[in-house]
């Protein structure tokens, strides 16, 4: 599934507001290059005519609840035509059970259709190598997935395209910072690449 109508704006370089809402890995964490910015050039080099912006949302430490409270100013008031929406590792940390977080995100998703035309993008987070937060993690990415059978979105597997480029060599150490959690620019790049699989 594609947000078509987001890339058919790229094409024909109708004006195009993207916004990403979620946590410190949509913010760009302690580095210099996050994967909105990778986003960016990639949609640009894909699309030459594109005319788009990305406003980033992404608050280190938020929960799909606060991103629920933020969906009025920090996204709807913008009129977007494309919204990313990536949230998980912070609620698995906390302890927020999985199935509360899927009603959560659906009211984003609900609210999101209800007020404003824009397409969802449904986002994942990073594999962990440690397999007991992994498998903490994957939980709620299940849930997720669940939600974009049910309300028809896509979703960009951010973890699985980690886990596959690992298998093909790439050095995990290299893709996390030091709490093994958080993309270095590297890691950024591969989530970037993860997105642009839907485009």
């Amino acid at each position: 599934m594609r947000p078509d109508k987001t890339i058919a704006r790229f094409a024909t370089g109708e004006p195009a507001t993207i916004v990403a809402l979620g946590d410190s890995l949509t913010r760009g964490w302690m580095v210099r290059k996050g994967y909105l910015e990778f986003m960016d050039e990639m949609l640009r080099a894909k699309y030459p005519s594109a005319n788009f912006s990305i406003i980033n949302q992404g608050i280190p430490g938020d929960t799909s609840d606060g991103g629920l409270e933020r969906l009025g100013d920090d996204v709807i008031d913008h009129d977007p035509h494309c919204v990313f929406l990536q949230f998980a590792l912070n609620d698995a940390f906390i302890g927020i059970n999985p199935s509360v977080y899927k009603n959560t995100m659906r009211a984003m998703i609900d609210t999101l259709r209800a007020d404003t035309d824009a397409e969802i993008i449904l986002i994942t987070s990073v594999y962990i190598q440690n397999s007991r937060e992994n498998d903490m993690a994957e939980r709620f990415y299940d849930r997720l997935a669940e939600l974009a059978d049910e309300c028809s979105l896509p979703i960009a597997r951010v973890h699985d395209y980690w886990k596959k480029m690992i298998r093909e060599g790439a050095d995990f150490r290299k893709l996390v910072q030091y709490d093994g959690v958080h993309p270095t620019v590297e890691g950024y790049r591969l989530m970037a690449e993860a997105i642009m699989e839907i485009f």
